[in-house]
């Protein structure tokens, strides 16, 4: 029997001339392992088509590249190779070619008191361009904590000493009275308000660095800030988070320059973007605040 020649329709000539800066598929599942960790992801792949003549690009090829990925701990290097044969395979058609894999990873946070501990997800994305020879590679990582808002603060502490003036000032102190007083309702007449914040970095690594450095990252970050969300608690490590709160007062103007400086400060990363979000419990509204360090958007 007579092989059957299938035709290539994306080999025909346009109809119209036109170059296209991206082509590709998104979501495509995709199992890799980062950091030591096998994780499930869903990777974003595609070529620009700058050969207007032509009709299509053969989307099985970069597909069927991305089986690299599966390979061992995935790495910058091995990012930039899967991207070079996207090119390889579409030789006269693309200059440029981009990846983006988006994932989370599990880390295991211990209580603050307690022996308990528990798993915390970390949202993360990795995107992976190389474009007419030139490589660049970015880490997103998402990290929540709880913030106290200082001027709430203050205020929650002056509404208390008016309360102690007035429940004080015609009497003698005694050292008892005084104590119960602290420790109920009647005395302790408002307290600041904290919200549920998030902290979203973007950066890039310098070229000499070939891990994604994730956990340590992230180690760093959650550092910074001095409270970041808890797992499993007992009401011991309930009351050393409020007193982490109670000594960590913090705008997200105060939040984003920690961050800043942290960042800067290691030497894996070259250029840095940050975005800081409290999701107000006073407000209907978030507070924002940014930042950024020799960053160049790809």
């Amino acid at each position: 029997m007579n092989a059957v020649t299938l035709p290539d329709i994306a080999a025909q000539t346009a109809k119209q001339s036109l170059s296209l800066n991206w082509v590709g598929m998104c979501g495509i599942a995709l199992p890799v392992q980062l950091e030591g960790q096998q994780v499930s992801a869903e990777a974003d792949v595609g070529v620009s088509l700058d050969n207007g003549e032509a009709r299509g690009i053969h989307m099985s090829r970069l597909y069927l590249a991305l089986e690299d990925l599966e390979n061992g701990n995935l790495t910058p290097e091995q990012l930039r190779q899967v991207l070079q044969r996207f090119l390889d395979s579409h030789q006269g058609l693309s200059n440029s070619a981009y990846l983006r894999l988006h994932t989370e990873i599990l880390l295991k946070r211990p209580a603050l008191v307690s022996p308990l501990a528990g798993w915390k997800s970390y949202p993360i994305s990795i995107f992976a361009q190389l474009e007419n020879g030139v490589f660049h590679v970015e880490l997103n990582f998402d990290v929540a904590y709880s913030s106290t808002c200082p001027c709430s603060a203050a205020l929650a502490r002056q509404l208390i000493q008016q309360q102690f003036t007035d429940d004080f000032a015609s009497k003698h102190l005694d050292y008892d009275a005084v104590l119960e007083w602290l420790g109920s309702t009647q005395g302790i007449v408002a307290t600041p308000h904290s919200q549920r914040s998030n902290a979203k970095i973007c950066l890039q690594l310098n070229e000499f660095t070939n891990e994604f450095l994730f956990k340590n990252l992230i180690d760093q970050t959650e550092a910074a800030l001095g409270t970041a969300v808890q797992t499993a608690v007992k009401r011991a490590d309930e009351q050393a988070f409020a007193l982490a709160n109670g000594q960590n007062l913090m705008f997200c103007e105060d939040a984003a320059r920690r961050l800043h400086r942290m960042l800067k400060r290691n030497p894996a990363i070259g250029g840095f973007s940050l975005t800081v979000v409290h999701a107000e419990s006073l407000h209907a509204h978030d507070a924002v605040a940014q930042s950024s360090w020799n960053w160049r958007a790809a």
